[in-house]
C-alpha cells in the first residue's frame, strides 16, 4: 500500500497514539463546526486532524483522507495544488456575512465588533493567501 507524506510515522507509544487519536477526533470535530461558524477555519483544523491520524492510527488517516466531503480538500492541499475557487469564495462570502450579520444585529460592545472584524480580515487573508485550485 502507498503511503501518503506523514502517513509512514505511526508512533511507537500507543499512549501517545490514544492522544493523538483523540486530538484528531477533536480537530474533525471543530473543522465539522467550522463549516457552518464561520469565524472557526475548517481547513486548518482538518490538516491538523490529518497529521494527528497520520501519527497514530493508519486507519483514521485513511478514513479522513477518503472521506466524501473532507478528503479532496485534504489530498489536493497536501499535493500543494490549493483549494477549489468555489470553495474559496464561499468561505469568503460566508465569513462576511457571518460577521457582518454579528456585528450589526447581534454584538454591541465596540471592542467586539473589532475583534470580529480584525478576525474575518484575518481568516480572507490566509484564505487568499493559500493557492487556488483551477478545476
Amino acid at each position: 500500500m502507498q503511503r501518503n507524506r506523514g502517513s509512514n510515522r505511526v508512533h511507537r507509544n500507543s499512549l501517545i497514539r490514544k492522544v493523538l487519536i483523540v486530538a484528531g477526533t477533536l480537530f474533525v470535530g471543530l473543522g465539522i463546526v467550522g463549516i457552518f461558524l464561520p469565524i472557526l477555519p475548517t481547513t486548518p483544523f482538518l490538516l491538523l486532524a490529518a497529521a494527528c491520524y497520520a501519527r497514530s492510527s493508519e486507519r483514521f488517516y485513511r478514513w479522513l483522507l477518503n472521506h466524501r466531503w473532507f478528503g479532496k480538500y485534504i489530498r489536493t492541499y497536501q499535493e500543494g495544488k490549493g483549494i477549489p475557487v468555489k470553495a474559496k469564495a464561499l468561505s469568503i462570502s460566508l465569513i462576511w456575512l457571518t460577521i457582518f450579520s454579528s456585528v450589526i444585529f447581534v454584538v454591541h460592545p465596540l471592542i467586539v465588533r473589532i475583534i470580529l472584524i480584525v478576525i474575518a480580515i484575518g481568516v480572507t487573508i490566509y484564505l487568499l493567501s493559500l493557492p487556488t485550485l483551477r478545476e
